[in-house]
């Protein structure tokens, strides 16, 4: 009579020996799932293009990555692309300051063109700068008679550049200055600090992480661009010609393995980008949590 009348507690059913407490079930076959899509579309293609380069011998490979021409374009993609993110870090800052401390009316408006650069297809980008820009674009029109020269530039190179680095600074910096504490603030302005001081010594300092995440970001965003600059640079060789182009142009005269040879140049500058960024990033939540 005791067994059977044994309180409700002995009958609810146990964890299953080797089953973590607490966990979610399922991770074996969503881990396979997710090693397979990874395999399949990342590690697979590039384990093909770094084969394909191994067709090469090193000099051939030297000589094809090294090359006049080549060298000219990673002057181009990455002198461009690096000056495109400080400047991109400096208005994109204030940017993401302006959306995040003040109101004003059309805010929503001016946050939803920040990330136009994000849905806009490139080539449409590419022919808009290159509208506004040219001879007798709306603004090329008036900076040709002063000698800036913007389309069919290296100029042009760094706007489109910009263009589509910015999101990528602001949507960074602007949910951390969003979390700042503004009794800081406060602290500060009770210890005698003037504004200038607070945002220089309190304010400032914890964004930096956030603000070297989206640089860093805004930069491997314009080493990759591609469709936007072909409209906007004119695609002259030695002088515009960005590290993709050079790339499709070998593609088309069949030089296959020089093509994937410049490849591999820009998937190792592309890791090491991966890498720097990850970095920040850790370093940008530790700022924010330690």
């Amino acid at each position: 009579m005791t067994n059977a009348s044994a309180s409700p507690a002995a009958g609810r059913a146990r964890p299953r020996v080797g089953w973590k407490v607490g966990s979610l079930p399922g991770f074996g076959p969503t881990l396979g799932v997710t090693l397979t899509y990874l395999s399949l579309i990342v590690l697979i293609p590039l384990a093909g293009l770094v084969l394909k380069t191994a067709e090469l011998s090193w000099s051939d490979f030297w000589r094809t990555i090294s090359g006049p021409r080549a060298l000219a374009t990673y002057r181009i993609s990455f002198g461009g692309a690096l000056i495109a993110a400080v400047i991109n870090a400096v208005l994109g800052f204030i940017v993401a300051w302006t959306l995040a401390r003040y109101k004003f009316r059309g805010k929503g408006l001016v946050d939803a063109l920040v990330d136009l650069p994000l849905a806009l297809p490139t080539a449409v980008a590419g022919i808009a700068l290159t509208a506004i820009y040219s001879k007798n674009g709306w603004l090329g029109s008036h900076l040709e008679p002063h000698g800036i020269h913007i389309a069919f530039a290296p100029a042009g190179v760094i706007v489109a550049m910009i263009f589509v680095g910015l999101p990528f600074v602001v949507r960074t910096v602007q949910p951390v200055i969003l979390d700042l504490d503004s009794q800081i603030e406060e602290a500060a302005a009770v210890l005698g600090a003037t504004r200038a001081q607070a945002f220089r010594k309190v304010i400032f300092p914890p964004l930096i992480p956030s603000l070297m995440t989206g640089f860093a970001l805004a930069f491997a965003r314009g080493v990759g661009e591609y469709g936007s600059i072909v409209f906007i640079s004119g695609n002259k060789p030695m002088e515009t010609e960005i590290v993709p182009l050079l790339i499709v142009t070998k593609l088309e005269q069949y030089d296959y393995t020089g093509a994937t040879a410049l490849a591999v140049v820009m998937l190792s500058g592309s890791f090491l980008l991966l890498m720097l960024i990850n970095v920040l990033q850790a370093w940008s939540r530790k700022g924010r949590h330690g």
